[in-house]
């Protein structure tokens, strides 16, 4: 890689020129975030610029931060570095950061998804000399069904439960999963209730300016008559804990891409596991890169040692880097995001598992 505009360190990617840094995870002077989970947008630096959907959900999980906001397609420099930004299609708010300096552009992506989910700014690819992606689920098992039908799936899911005499509690991380799942909820079955943390993510997200489906939050005072027959949507920490037991009867249903793997649901204790990810599959990983006509890639969290392989081997001049990055969906599921899978989706192999968790894991 000639004249490297953006380099891997200690601290994070780091723009030497603008000095400046995208993602990192220490604490530095000038940080750059592509979304607000919490392994992308970490507390104690000087400084932050997002962009504009991201501010009042980073305020809430970074507290009182000297925070710059933009929108997508508008432009700040540093220290004569072009940045501006791009939707990444991943969450509410989630950008790719275009960095261009002396005429070298690179794009670093942070975590994406192609399909058009109806509640984020959806995915557009940009030209660039080096694009930096994830490869969360960088394996030719993970491909995605069309997100209408999995939508149809859960409220058919809700609506046999309902007839049963069931609740449906179902389990979405808090900041993305959660509004998908929430947004296209058939509400002609039920209310829908929401765990705590989701619901002040939801809050966040409405001083933002976002408008999301009606819900009631749930607290010591809610009844069991109130929910029943609901929906119940809360983050993958509430599993096993007391104050999910507390809806019995009910349906269990687990939404990640995950649960494509054969075993997957089992592990996860879920009655129904419905493949729905805010990450690109296969295919769309595939066409993401190559959209940005690049000459380089750098992958830096998933699959990335058989993903760098494959990409090389069709043309690709791609490279691995180490990270600290995987924590939103890729922390949720106890392994799951580093096991080796054959062509089947069978797990074979288990690897070590990342340490970083989500905010309401914390």
């Amino acid at each position: 890689m000639a004249h490297p505009l953006l380099q891997f360190n200690e601290n994070g990617i780091y723009c030497s020129a603008g000095d400046f840094y995208i993602d990192p995870w220490r604490p530095v002077d000038d940080a750059v975030l592509t979304h607000a989970h919490s392994d992308h947008a970490r507390w104690g630096s000087k400084r932050y610029l997002a962009h504009d959907l991201s501010r009042e959900v980073l305020k809430y999980r970074l507290g009182d931060i000297a925070l710059e906001t933009i929108g997508y397609g508008e432009t700040v420099y540093k220290n004569g570095v072009k940045i501006s930004f791009y939707p990444a299609g991943h969450v509410i708010g989630s950008a790719q950061v275009r960095v261009e300096h002396k005429g070298n552009v690179w794009v670093v992506s942070g975590d994406y998804k192609l399909e058009d989910d109806g509640v984020c700014a959806p995915f557009e690819p940009v030209k660039c000399h080096t694009f930096i992606s994830e490869c969360t689920f960088g394996m030719p098992v993970y491909k995605w069904k069309s997100p209408k039908e999995i939508h149809d799936d859960i409220n058919n899911w809700w609506r046999k439960n309902k007839e049963e005499g069931k609740n449906s509690v179902i389990a979405g991380y808090s900041l993305g999963k959660a509004q998908r799942i929430l947004q296209h909820l058939d509400l002609s079955i039920g209310k829908v209730f929401l765990h705590g943390v989701i619901a002040n993510t939801n809050e966040a997200l409405v001083r933002n300016g976002i408008k999301l489906q009606e819900t009631t939050r749930i607290t010591s005072e809610t009844s069991k008559e109130e929910i029943k027959g609901a929906m119940i949507i809360c983050p993958p920490s509430a599993l096993g804990s007391p104050w999910i037991r507390k809806f019995q009867p009910y349906s269990f249903g687990y939404c990640s891409g995950w649960m494509s793997l054969r075993g997957a649901k089992r592990r996860m204790a879920a009655d129904r596991g419905f493949v729905l990810s805010d990450h690109a599959d296969w295919d769309g990983l595939i066409q993401a890169i190559d959209a940005t006509q690049c000459e380089c890639v750098c992958l830096t969290h998933g699959y990335t040692a058989s993903f760098t392989r494959y990409l090389n081997e069709i043309g690709f001049d791609a490279h691995e880097a180490h990270t600290y990055y995987g924590g939103d969906e890729a922390s949720e599921e106890d392994q799951l995001p580093t096991d080796i899978v054959d062509s089947e989706g069978d797990v074979i192999k288990d690897k070590e598992v990342s340490d970083t968790r989500e905010a309401e894991e914390l």
